[in-house]
């Protein structure tokens, strides 16, 4: 007898794929079995399908056997074969095998068939049970199994899945509205989200609602409270509709038993409980595997009686119990998806975990924890695996939070918050650690250890999502309660002081952050030793503020004393090792020797990708840094070519909203501008601004940071003025967020000043930076760069202002301290010379410039090589200055020897070779030749307004000049009157 049609029965494309299965005529399929977890509505599909062909008159015998035994259906058959053949029932098994032949085709007979063996319990059960192939006979069964047995001889498996969205919320609008029951829409969507789009589920729910009359909304929240089990929120099993004979709590509970009866006997059901706490969507394979999940499987396995001591379980038992669960349907297991192989429906797992005993279940959600940290990697390298298990660590502390407590908060509970902020999504990692600092004191107290540290987590991450101020505020406040506490020798209260000193010098106090460092420094030796790591740590830390505040020299002599401690501590390998080295190489090349910084960087790289891998974050860290300090060392168009293979690198592997990512979307911007695309840096930039924002938030320093370049870019695109009232706008940002003596606060006044300058207000900048001078000088120090550098343009504009010679004795005197405190071969102590031959040259000494540059240009061949884009520009200075000497010919063969090395460094399009090009035309005008000073201005005017713009000042002042060396040509083409 088949069962009757439920109410409101939907139709589904599972139904149709039966239909055209027979439609396709032959014997191609002469079995389909439909497969899937108990509760997907496979008894009803398999029930429509046979009524409609039934009523088509497509069939001349419909047999509905309920196949849950070998004698069910053997007695299912002899029933058959009794009104059939008149076989006697008493005798079932002959009577099932004259059943089954009489199915058997035969010649000159036409027996149009199906029989339906409903809700088979095991395969074996049909062995010799199978009805015969036949041209016009099916045979369709509904099974939660998914063995290969199933298969083969013309059967194939139908997979039945859960309800569509659409499926699922049409349902329940039909079974509500027949009984003048109306519900919004997107209410009955999430409550069908809410049960998994589970069928069984879905027709219960209706009618619990109609029953209780309870509103769709209030229902969800019953559901949603963890107070209430499904028990008490579906029917009993006197209410189920559609003639159902189990409740969804109950519907699995067979399928668990025999899962649990195959090998390896007992283990299926203690891997369902495990996997029940974690996230329903995808379990990592290699969560399930871990040694906490097998001495899970080894205690709770249900032992045959004579095994009273289980043998030990392994990985591949382990893998068995979750091909068990799959063949019954209780879990799908991909291995070909081994961060999202395991997927379980979240209403079995409420079923599996809800009747568990109260201790039994806190154990079990601290071994899936336990589970969780022992596959988590040190070192997140894969992205989808770290996903993955932070959102079964979710999942696990929504179902069992307070079993996380126990004793201590779980180390599961920060490594999901640490994991989030590593993956670049550092705002989700600081409102994790905010909600973990209130729960940690809840349950544990304020003074607990573990609340402590959540603390510092917090700290930090408030530090890293931008608020080093809020950073610095809320270690103090730690560092208070754990001297309290832990005692001030304590390794955390250390760690704490250690921190507190790090983000002071985040916050922009760099001096303050080395001396908290040397008083760390002093107590680390004594309470930890002077090898500890973290007495070299702090080591490193103090030499790279001491670097911050100015003196790069001394941190790289220092780091060159920590990596001889380090080798010998903890070997040439060691990550802390490879870092210093990281170090050592940067401040080798802010001590101004940017080619032995890259050369370093270079055999630091081979290191890195030998002992991390080649996809290592710190890896791909050195990859960057190498490209930097290549552009510094003359290098730009190469690093924008190794910028632009390291950016899809770290999209690759870090994702595109990672904030390493983002900074090197930063750089590759910045050093395309100036290999010369000013126009595609501003571009480039206002990209990266709008992601910034959306990622980082409008106040986050590197947004700043995008802010104050796509400035920059935009000025040297030619708009000075515009670039001076962003840099207004900016200064405000920066003084409100980071307060206005932040080195980056004033780096915007200074380049405010610069670019007001720039505009044409030339007295105006240097009030200004005198001004700023005094800040730096108060906040930096006299000799930090930057106070040094706000010295050289304060020089430069009182020059522009018109006092030639103020500026060249403040350049002399700006040269001696840079010799002091930089080296005579720094390069901005080869700036500062150059700068000064300038202003020599505008006070009235063109001859002086001359010489001067000509032993420039030695120093800077010498230091920087030939093609540094520096050394390229005290030749043109020099050619320039050759020919306001009187040398106009001699400058003109110079700019065209010049113009050829730099359309081959940077490329003809390039600003600078532009410029050379400017030059080279007026030297060839004052050398007598006016008419090809034209044409090369003409030419030259072509290029400018397709590279620069037509109303860019370089365009604007190609344009007069074109004009001038016209009329100079056309005069000198008039014949001279005797």
């Amino acid at each position: 007898m088949l069962p009757r049609q439920a109410d409101c029965f939907q139709d589904r494309a599972t139904a149709q794929q039966l239909e055209h299965a027979v439609d396709s005529g032959g014997t191609v399929v002469l079995g389909q079995v439909l497969t899937g977890l108990g509760g997907v509505g496979k008894t009803q599909l398999a029930a429509h399908h046979a009524r409609t062909l039934w009523q088509a008159e497509q069939l001349d015998l419909l047999v509905w056997v309920t196949a849950a035994t070998r004698d069910a259906v053997v007695t299912g058959y002899a029933q058959a074969a009794a009104e059939i053949l008149g076989a006697d029932p008493a005798t079932p098994e002959p009577a099932a095998r004259a059943f089954l032949a009489w199915l058997e085709p035969k010649p000159g007979t036409e027996r149009r068939w199906l029989v339906v063996l409903d809700d088979l319990a095991d395969p074996a059960d049909l062995r010799d049970l199978w009805p015969p192939a036949s041209p016009c006979g099916r045979t369709l069964v509904t099974t939660r199994r998914r063995d290969a047995a199933l298969t083969g001889r013309g059967r194939r498996l139908v997979p039945v899945g859960l309800f569509t969205e659409d499926e699922a919320t049409a349902y329940l609008t039909t079974a509500l509205v027949v009984h003048d029951r109306h519900e919004p829409t997107d209410q009955l969507a999430g409550l069908a989200d809410d049960l998994g789009y589970l069928p069984l589920a879905l027709s219960q729910v209706a009618t619990y609602l109609l029953d209780t009359g309870l509103d769709c909304a209030a229902y969800r929240q019953r559901l949603a409270d963890r107070v209430h089990t499904l028990t008490d929120v579906l029917p009993d099993r006197f209410g189920l509709p559609d003639d159902q004979a189990a409740t969804v709590a109950a519907a699995w509970s067979l399928s668990i038993e025999y899962a649990d009866q195959l090998p390896p006997t007992g283990l299926a059901r203690p891997m369902l409980q495990l996997a029940a706490m974690l996230d329903p969507n995808g379990i990592p394979a290699a969560v399930l595997t871990t040694p906490p999940a097998l001495n899970h499987l080894a205690q709770h396995q249900t032992a045959a009686p004579a095994q009273a001591h289980p043998a030990e379980i392994t990985a591949p038992d382990a893998i068995q119990a979750l091909r068990a669960l799959h063949r019954l349907s209780l879990i799908d297991h991909t291995p070909s998806s081994p961060h999202r192989s395991v997927r379980v429906h979240q209403l079995l797992q409420r079923a599996v975990r809800e009747p568990l005993p109260i201790n039994q279940h806190d154990q079990l959600a601290r071994t899936a924890a336990d589970a969780l940290i022992a596959a988590w990697p040190v070192i997140e390298r894969d992205t989808t695996l770290a996903q993955a298990l932070r959102a079964s660590a979710e999942v696990l502390t929504l179902h069992a939070e307070d079993a996380l407590y126990q004793a201590d908060a779980h180390l599961v509970l920060c490594r999901t918050g640490r994991s989030l902020g590593e993956a670049g999504q550092v705002a989700a990692a600081l409102h994790h650690f905010e909600y973990l600092a209130n729960t940690t004191q809840h349950h544990l107290g304020p003074d607990h250890p573990d609340t402590l540290t959540t603390r510092n987590d917090l700290a930090y991450w408030r530090g890293e999502v931008g608020d080093a101020a809020g950073a610095v505020t809320a270690f103090e406040q730690l560092l208070t309660d754990r001297e309290r506490v832990l005692g001030p020798d304590h390794p955390d209260t250390l760690t704490t002081r250690h921190n507190l000193a790090y983000w002071r010098g985040e916050a922009g106090d760099a001096a303050g952050a080395a001396t908290a460092f040397e008083q760390l420094l002093t107590d680390r030796e004594r309470v930890l030793g002077p090898d500890h790591p973290d007495t070299l740590t702090t080591r490193g830390h103090l030499a790279k503020f001491r670097g911050q505040a100015g003196d790069a020299a001394a941190a790289a002599t220092a780091q060159e004393q920590l990596l001889t401690d380090r080798e010998r501590v903890l070997g040439p390998d060691h990550p802390d090792t490879l870092t210093t080295r990281g170090h050592l190489a940067k401040f080798r090349g802010q001590a101004g020797d940017a080619a032995a910084a890259a050369t370093a960087l270079e055999q630091l790289l081979t290191d890195r990708e030998r002992v991390l891998g080649p996809d290592h974050p710190d890896t791909l860290t050195t990859r960057h840094n190498l490209a930097y300090w290549r552009a510094e060392a003359g290098d730009a168009a190469g690093a924008a070519t190794a910028l632009e293979q390291l950016l899809t690198d770290r999209e690759r592997v870090l994702g595109p909203d990672h904030p390493d990512t983002l900074a090197t979307r930063h750089n590759l911007v910045y050093w395309r501008g100036e290999v010369g695309d000013a126009a595609g840096a501003v571009t480039a930039l206002e990209q990266l601004l709008t992601d910034r924002e959306r990622v980082l938030g409008p106040d986050h320093p590197d947004t700043l940071a995008t802010r104050h370049n796509l400035v920059y870019w935009r000025a040297e695109f030619g708009d000075a003025a515009a670039a001076a009232t962003a840099q207004e706008q900016l200064l405000t940002d920066r003084e409100r967020v980071l307060g206005p003596d932040h080195p980056d606060t004033l780096a915007t006044r200074h380049n405010l000043v610069y670019w007001r300058g720039e505009a044409g207000d030339a007295a105006g900048a240097v009030t200004a930076l005198e001004q700023l001078l005094t800040d730096r000088e108060r906040v930096q120090g006299p000799d930090h760069p930057d106070t040094l550098a706000t010295r050289g343009h304060l020089a430069k504009f009182r020059g522009q202002a018109g006092d030639a010679a103020g500026a060249v004795t403040a350049l002399e005197q700006l040269l001696t301290d840079r010799e002091r405190v930089q080296g005579p071969d720094h390069p901005d102590t080869l700036a500062t010379r150059h700068n000064l031959v300038y202003w020599r040259a505008e006070a009235g000494d063109a001859a002086g410039a001359v010489t001067a540059f000509e032993q420039l240009l030695t120093d800077r061949e010498r230091v920087l090589g030939p093609d540094h884009p520096d050394t390229l520009t005290t030749r043109h200075n020099l050619a320039y200055w050759r020919g306001e000497a009187g040398d106009a010919a001699g400058a003109a063969t110079a700019f065209e020897q010049l113009l050829t090395d730099r359309e081959r460094v940077l490329g003809p399009d390039h600003p600078d070779t532009l410029t050379t090009r400017g030059h080279l035309a007026k030297f060839r005008g004052q050398a007598g030749d006016a008419a090809a000073a034209a044409t090369a201005q003409e030419q030259l005017l072509t290029d400018r307004e397709r590279v620069l713009g037509p109303d860019h000042p370089d365009t604007l002042t190609t344009r007069h000049n074109l004009a001038y060396w016209r009329e100079r040509a056309r005069d000198a083409a008039v014949p001279q009157s005797e």
